[in-house]
């Protein structure tokens, strides 16, 4: 098996917001753009490997929160490259309709007032749009895997599963206290918000299912299966949304 390179670019510090670099043996593909004015910081990480913003093959967007889809516009006018999404959250890329977001606890109530998570970002349509449950089979862009749909999170989340069984998952859970890694950086936590859990954790038990064993995470990370499992079974015990 061709291993794939998995790079963590730090978006903010303490990984409190993560993008993902995967340099496969044939190709190199962005997993989320993080906040706007993120492509500084995803350049300098591509430097590090010796290659530019043209070795992008292509850019995939797990879903529509700015800390995810921030600069996703400005990258792809950077690399030349496709930006691949999911259908269920196509309308909030495009800004044609406002994001709903469902508070995890308190801490999420909290940050929900600072604006972080409103403040806008350039609109766009994805070029290769994923529909239903499809998996799109990323070899062409020079990585052995798919990009498949994971609702829960928002009704549009997609991850990246590596034929490695590493896991792109974007904000399907979390880890650390608050949001990132400022402690407890092994301990599974919800992010600050959640459209529905269960869902969430079918879809985490599906991964697990399909053999999976590191989780790559949007804040935090990366987690074991063994603490996904564990999170998954304890939001599968929450009421109903």
């Amino acid at each position: 098996m061709k291993k794939v390179k998995i790079i963590r670019i730090p978006i903010l510090p303490m990984h409190m917001v993560n993008a993902h670099l995967l340099l496969g043996p044939d190709g190199c593909v962005l997993v989320d753009a993080g906040i706007p004015g993120s492509e500084r910081k995803i350049g300098r990480a591509l430097a590090k490997e010796k290659l530019t913003f043209k070795d992008i093959k292509l850019i995939i967007i797990t879903h529509a929160h700015v800390d995810h889809a921030g600069s996703a516009a400005r990258l792809r006018e950077l690399t030349g490259a496709p930006i691949l999404a999911h259908e269920g959250d196509a309308k909030h890329y495009s800004r044609e309709e406002e994001m709903t977001f469902c508070p995890t606890g308190r801490f999420a109530r909290l940050f929900f007032k600072t604006g972080f998570i409103l403040q806008p970002y350039e609109g766009f349509t994805p070029d290769l749009l994923v529909s239903g449950k499809q998996a799109i089979d990323l070899r062409s862009f020079g990585v052995p895997g798919t990009a498949t749909h994971t609702p829960g999170h928002t009704s549009g989340s997609i991850s990246v599963e590596l034929e490695s069984k590493d896991a792109m998952v974007g904000d399907l859970l979390a880890s650390g206290i608050l949001l990132g890694g400022i402690m407890r950086k092994n301990h599974a936590i919800r992010p600050p918000f959640e459209d529905d859990p269960h869902q969430v954790a079918e879809e985490l038990l599906r991964l697990i299912s399909s053999g999976h064993r590191t989780f790559y995470l949007g804040h935090g990370g990366p987690l074991g299966v063994n603490e996904v499992r564990r999170h998954a079974e304890y939001l599968k015990g929450l009421p109903a949304v």
